[in-house]
């Protein structure tokens, strides 16, 4: 490997070090506690090497915002078309508590953590949500189709289900389910979410 390429690949695993402290930094202290100096020190970095891969604190959370929505739109952008509108709205469910086990810490950064809107670029970064979220409404359209939710505005329904596949999600990741300690999260959630699908077919 040549002088070049191996300062490329220095170059590449330094910024994602970054990335990651700030994401442990973020959770643990919370953003507004966290500054550029804090997360140079945790790396045993200057605070001048952190500022020639991001401007500013507001541009390195864009970042991790960026790279949790691509991969949960990853998730969501996966289900069969094939599926018939409410089957698909049943398997977005099943997808959305995927991601949120496999990446929770993503997961917090982006839904839970209250996120700087001062970044000139949170416009893009919100791009790949509102993409994700657009799976939500057109899936949602779908069923209205077919004769579901009559009478009801796609976008209530929309935020009728996130918002409880949400709620869900974030009483486990915050740890507010101590209340149900004699019966398994996970098992509460999905079949919990197995009602709300239940629920929803009947209208």
């Amino acid at each position: 490997m040549g002088i070049t390429e191996r300062k490329e690949r220095e170059k590449k695993e330094l910024r994602k070090l970054i990335l990651a402290t700030a994401a442990r930094l973020f959770l643990e202290q919370g953003y507004e506690k966290t500054s550029m100096r804090n997360i140079a020190e945790a790396i045993e970095y200057s605070p001048t090497t952190i500022y020639l891969y991001f401007k500013d604190k507001n541009e390195l959370f864009y970042a991790l915002s960026e790279e949790g929505f691509r991969k949960f739109f990853s998730y969501v952008n996966n289900i069969s078309e094939e599926l018939a509108p409410m089957d698909q709205l049943k398997e977005l469910g099943k997808v959305y508590l995927q991601f949120a086990s496999d990446h929770p810490a993503y997961y917090e950064l982006m839904f839970i953590l209250k996120e700087p809107m001062e970044s000139e670029q949170t416009a893009e970064s919100w791009d790949l949500g509102m993409k994700s979220h657009g799976v939500l409404t057109t899936i949602v359209n779908q069923c209205i189709k077919e004769g579901h939710f009559k009478d009801q505005s796609p976008d209530v329904v929309a935020f009728m289900i996130w918002s409880f596949v949400h709620g869900a999600v974030s009483f486990k990741i915050c740890d507010r389910m101590k209340m149900y300690d004699n019966l398994n999260h996970d098992y509460l959630i999905n079949d919990s979410l197995k009602f709300m699908n239940h629920l929803l077919e009947k209208n």
